[in-house]
């Protein structure tokens, strides 16, 4: 018995190839098909069971990897002693930050039990080092001290935050006077691309530009920088505290 087809049209122009593909497919996808592919979307705000190891191993094979590339490129020269990152799912960032600075104690912080072993199994070697640590945590309650960090970033994340501005304030007191803070989102929330991202997901915020630099003044953070990639819709925002 032939599957029903469901049929639906999208505007696309900036999205990523990844996400192309996955609406055609969603396009031609049977009822049932379409409330598995949403269920599997929905592990991106906070990966459980199979469905969340598998889009961490996505996220630390390609999927985030080159968008993490581009925002380190635009990072500034400063001294670390101890960086964090946010929503550290896969673990693969927290790696990145490990590698640019060199002899710095990197921590890591997601809300996910999966999202956490995954991290602590990325980087074995630095936590038995003693060089990382990752936390099981909130992002607007964090468990650490003030004025700790050097660095912190946030690579496709802040869509999740809520409510966003109490989670830029926390940001803001951990960070040590002088601090940067980067966020790195592959949405810049100029277009309708995503509206059907965050349906299937839920609780997420595309947030634009100028979005996150109010939310961001509001905390007390200055010289924000905005970067956007060339011919995507991929964001970088840099903030100093």
């Amino acid at each position: 018995m032939p599957r029903e087809a469901r049929t639906r049209s999208f505007e696309v122009s900036e999205a990523s190839q990844s996400d192309l593909y996955a609406l055609v497919w969603y396009n031609v996808m049977s009822k049932g098909e379409i409330d598995m592919f949403a269920r599997y979307r929905r592990n991106a705000r906070k990966p459980e069971g199979l469905g969340g190891r598998l889009i961490l191993t996505r996220m630390n094979r390609g999927g985030h990897a080159d968008l993490s590339e581009w925002g380190f490129s635009l990072f500034p020269d400063v001294c670390c002693g101890r960086a964090l990152d946010v929503g550290c799912g896969g673990g693969a960032n927290v790696k990145r930050l490990l590698k640019r600075f060199d002899g710095a104690k990197v921590c890591g912080l997601d809300h996910s039990d999966v999202s956490v072993a995954k991290t602590l199994r990325h980087n074995r070697r630095a936590v038995k080092d003693g060089r990382c640590e990752v936390a099981l945590g909130d992002v607007t309650a964090m468990p650490y001290a003030d004025g700790v960090f050097d660095v912190v970033t946030a690579f496709e994340t802040v869509y999740f935050w809520q409510p966003i501005g109490r989670a830029f304030a926390e940001i803001f007191r951990v960070l040590k006077e002088g601090g940067v803070f980067m966020i790195c989102n592959d949405a810049d929330g100029e277009t309708s691309d995503w509206d059907e991202i965050e349906k299937q997901i839920g609780d997420m915020k595309v947030y634009t530009a100028a979005q996150l630099q109010n939310e961001l003044e509001r905390a007390g953070f200055n010289n924000i920088d905005v970067h956007r990639r060339p011919g995507t819709s991929c964001l970088c925002v840099i903030a100093r505290k």
